[in-house]
Formats: structure tokens, sequence, C-alpha cells
């Protein structure tokens, strides 16, 4: 699995084979993120409105945004709702603002309770367009008043002087007065023209009557993340992470997996593969425990990553892969020999294909007296992390099963090594592996070959079937 791309199927596996861990890992992840929601209060959010009249380019409402959301205007809603304990600069990571389709700021405000969320976006808001008004000259404060509005007032005084010296000029009796009053009236109305040309074209007078567009609407619920939210999501969290690491493990697992590494690993050569039938148990190496039992619970005990068995043939096929092992054995020395089985322990696969081995060997149809017999086979289970092999007797070499992907190629080494400070040459490596047994036929159905046979009998002898 280290050299091939992790597919679909491989997640399906792995999903199949850890699905208690990963259940109980997504419920630890659900707990993290309960405890997450105690130690955060719930929060609410709500926004108030504030639409700017005019023509307004992006820089402007972008600057506006700023404006809302700065000390000047968060601060004073601060003090206009004294709450305790509660200064500006704790306002201030509360308070929001972005510009909205048609010259529109939504200003929105974060606090513990709906009642508090809904009163801070209000005040923001109003304090925001006060300030806005008085920064655009639109004041009464007379130490505001700059700009546009001193000029108003200039204009105002002025009419004012044209006033007194209109009544001054008397009742125009004379052309003098009555020429002296024509000039004053025609100054004051294009003063008056000037003055209304100078208010349309000013900006900042459309631009600071800002409207708060209605009260901010009470939150009926949390702001995000909700207590749900955060349960759900360390669940997830907690699920992909264990996926993630059990997919990263087998694809860095460097085990040997195919015949050709394993022999190379306990350097000797490949004598065949032989299946046993498949079975839950067949991957639990044995062991008792606390720890043994909690690995049984969690299913971490069975190797998810070893493919799931194949359907095989019949009992008799089975037999003569078996078969053939012996022979081979029987071919490597002209002579009767007696071989020590070496299997792995924990490795109940190999265990088990060794012992059908060692039976077979037992079962040998040659005769007993014959140099072409079957060698004879003791089968011992070895431990890998320390591998002691009995000393050579009456063995004249050292036969090894066990199962693709179980062991390193350190551990295989380590166990070849045992096996030479005995004095046992290990003479071959016989590769067990799981199938599927095909279930049994039912007694009135014939076998396919039985009904071909018959259908080819019927159809020679010209009869029918």
């Amino acid at each position: 699995m280290s050299d091939d791309t992790i597919r679909l199927v491989t997640i399906g596996r792995m999903l199949r084979g850890r699905w208690r861990l990963l259940a109980i890992l997504a419920m630890v992840g659900a707990l993290v993120g309960y405890g997450t929601s105690v130690l955060f209060p719930p929060r609410y959010t709500t926004s108030a409105s504030v639409l700017l009249p005019g023509q307004w380019e992006e820089r402007e409402l972008l600057t506006q945004v700023d404006i809302a959301t700065s000390s000047a205007v968060v601060d004073r809603a601060a003090a206009t709702l004294g709450w305790k304990g509660v200064s500006g600069g704790e306002l201030r990571d509360r308070v929001s603002a972005k510009a909205a389709d048609g010259n529109i700021i939504k200003i929105s405000g974060t606090a513990d309770t709906p009642e508090r969320a809904q009163r801070l976006s209000d005040q923001v808001a109003q304090e925001f367009v006060t300030f806005a008004a008085r920064i655009a000259g639109g004041s009464t404060d007379p130490e505001a008043v700059t700009g546009s509005e001193a000029l108003r007032q200039k204009v105002a005084e002025t009419n004012r002087r044209i006033t007194d010296l209109a009544n001054a000029a008397g009742p125009g009796q004379t052309v003098e007065s009555v020429q002296a009053r024509t000039e004053l009236e025609k100054l004051r109305t294009a003063l008056q023209e000037a003055m209304k040309k100078l208010d349309e074209a000013d900006p900042a007078t459309n631009k600071s009557n800002m409207v708060v567009m209605g009260p901010a609407a009470r939150p009926t619920g949390e702001a995000p993340p909700t207590r749900t939210q955060l349960i759900v999501a360390g669940a997830l969290l907690f699920f992909l992470l264990a996926v993630i690491g059990h997919l990263a493990a087998a694809r860095v697992n460097r085990r040997p997996r195919t015949e050709p590494q394993i022999a190379a690993a306990l350097r000797s050569t490949l004598l065949g593969t032989v299946d046993v039938t498949g079975e839950r148990r067949a991957h639990r190496p044995e062991g008792g425990g606390p720890r043994a039992r909690i690995r049984r619970l969690l299913g971490v005990d069975i190797r998810w990553d070893i493919p799931t068995p194949q359907a095989s043939g019949d009992e008799a096929g089975r037999q003569i892969r078996y078969r053939r092992v012996c022979a081979r054995l029987r071919d490597q020395s002209p002579g009767p020999r007696r071989l020590l089985v070496v299997v792995p322990d924990g490795d109940e696969i190999a265990r088990r294909a060794a012992g059908q081995l060692v039976a077979e060997a037992r079962s040998d149809p040659s005769p007993s007296s014959s140099s072409r017999g079957y060698p004879v086979l003791r089968m011992v289970e070895v431990s890998v992390d320390r591998p002691i092999v009995p000393d050579r007797d009456t063995e004249s070499g050292a036969l090894v099963v066990l199962s693709a992907g179980s062991w390193t190629a350190e551990e295989l080494a380590g166990l070849a090594e045992a096996c030479a400070d005995a004095g046992h040459e290990v003479v071959g490596v016989v590769v067990a592996g799981t199938v599927r047994a095909r279930p049994t036929r039912t007694a009135d159905r014939p076998p396919d070959e039985a009904t071909l046979a018959l259908a080819v009998r019927g159809h020679a002898t010209g009869g029918s079937v």
C-alpha cells in the first residue's frame, strides 16, 4: 500500500475495520466541542442600517465604515450605555461595520444577551450619524461651526447690512436714493442666488444628512459558532484526523507484502503460497489482559490494511497447494528429512497454515520406507521481539511460515538470524493468506459440471434433457 495510490476502496476497508475506534474518537471530539462551548458563553448579534444620501464613491464608503468602528464613535457609545466592566476598547471588539448596496452602512453589535446586542447596535449607529454630521459641518455647536456654516452666517450678516443701508437711503424721493436702493436689491438677489448655487454644489451639505433606518432587530438565535456547531465541528475534526492518521500510517508502512520481498528479508527461497479459510478471529493475535480486551473492544486488534479475502475453490483445491509445498521440500533432498516449521508468535493465519502443512506431511501417500517421502515437520512458535529458536537436534533445517504484511523486514531478518544461531538453515519460506470459503451446494441442486455432462450425454445419444 505504501507504493499505491490511496483509493476509495482503501478508505472503505479502513472504515469497516476501524468503525468502533472512529466512532469513539468522534464522540470524544463532540465532548471537546461541548466543553469549548461551555468555556465561551453564547453571543448574540444584530445589525442597524444607516442610509447615506447622495452620490458616494467606493473609497468614501470604506472611509465611513472605518469611522463607524473608530474609537471616537465607540467610546461615545460606551459612555452613553454605561455598562459596568465594559470599556470602549472591549466594545470595539464587539462592533463591526460593512458597506452594503444602496449606500447603506450596516453596523453590527455582539453582546451576551439579545437586549444588549440590540442596544449596542442602535447606540453605535446613532453616535456614528452624529459624529459624521459633526465632521461634515452640520452641528449646531458653536465650537464646531466651520466651513460652509460660517459662510452662511456671513451671508446672513451681509443681508442685514444691505437692509440697513437701504433704510438709510431714504424712502426714494430722489433719483440718487432710488438708484441706490435698486442697486442694493440687485446685490441682495445676486448674493442669495450665489448662496443657493453653493448649497446645491456642496457635497457635504447632502452627505451630512445620514439617516438611521429604524432600530435594530432583536436577535432570536445565538451567533455562530453555536454550541451545536461546536459539537458537530469537534466530532467531524476528530473523525477526519483519525482517518487521515490511519491512511498516513498505512502509506508509510514499509512491511514486506509480496512474496519476493519476504523471501529476500529471510535470505531464503519461496516454496509457495497456501490458503486458509478466512475468519475474523484469524487476524486477532492471541493474548489476554486489560490491554488486549481494550484492543478487542476498539477493534484495533484486526488488521484493516489487509485486502478482503477472495473466494476460494473447494477444499481439494486448497490441499493441492499444501501437497506441492511438501513435494518441493521432498525434492530438495533425496533422503528423509526432519524440518522445524517456524511460525511467528501471534500470527494466527500462519499458525493455522503451518498446522495444515504438518498434517499434510503426516498423510504422505508414499510408503514410509521410501526415501522419497515427505519430510517430517514439527511446528514451533517464535516471538519476533526476542526470537529464540530451539537448538538443532534431529532437524536438518527450518521452514518459515508467515502471513504477508504482518512483520517488518528487521523482524524477519532477526528471525532468520535466530534460526542460524540455533544451527538451522532456512530451507524455504511459505506465505499464508486467507480466502473465503464458498457456501456448500444444496443437495437438491446438482453441480454445474454434472448438469453440463448430463446435457452433453443426452445430446450425444440423441435423447432429450
